[in-house]
């Protein structure tokens, strides 16, 4: 029962962060450090939710994305795999996630059925928009624990990209209770997220 609460809770939280921004998807990027316990996060979220598995250094990476794609099937859910093609197709992963070096020289996209990338800038989102992706994440928006030394673009530089880009844009980087609703009125797919998302 307690369980229940505290998941229910948690689902609200995440719910309640999408809301105040604006957007109609969440994103979860797993992340060994800041959220060990990936399943965990996934029962916290919503149907439809897209879950993308990075951690590419974990020891077990091709059994973390067979758990993964269990949970998320049952969630109905949408598992994607950064990097890793193969790995996608092996574990029957929904699509494929490029990181940005991957979109120079991507892999074969023909038998995903969707496909995002990373981007830092707008040159990245020229490469993903050659690339016909279905979303691309752009980040970091705000000052970020993941990436402390990187330079925040801002909500006014995301909002002349979305302007701007053929690609569907999904925020990624810093995103909180405290700063979710400066987002809402960019046009954005979703908004992407670890730490706000793992119930902490």
């Amino acid at each position: 029962m307690v369980k229940s609460l505290v998941e229910k809770r948690s689902t609200s939280r995440a719910l309640r962060l999408g809301r105040a921004a604006g957007v109609p998807n969440l994103v979860f990027m797993t992340d060994e450090l800041r959220a060990p316990n990936p399943a965990t996060v996934c029962m916290q979220l919503p149907a439809g939710s897209i879950i993308i598995l990075r951690d590419y250094d974990h020891n077990d990476r091709r059994g973390l994305a067979e758990t993964l794609r269990s949970v998320t099937r049952k969630l109905n859910q949408f598992l994607l795999v950064a990097g890793d093609p193969l790995l996608a197709h092996r574990v029957g992963a929904d699509g494929l996630h490029l990181p940005e070096h991957q979109l120079e020289r991507p892999p074969s996209l023909a038998k995903f059925g969707l496909v995002s990338a990373a981007c830092h800038s707008r040159r990245a989102l020229l490469r993903a928009e050659r690339l016909e992706v279905d979303f691309a994440l752009i980040s970091p928006i705000f000052k970020t624990g993941s990436h402390p030394a990187a330079a925040p673009l801002g909500v006014h530089r995301l909002a002349r990209l979305a302007a701007t880009t053929r690609v569907p844009l999904v925020a990624l980087g810093g995103i909180n209770s405290n700063n979710a609703a400066q987002l809402a009125g960019i046009n954005l797919l979703g908004i992407a997220a670890i730490s706000a998302f793992r119930g902490a």
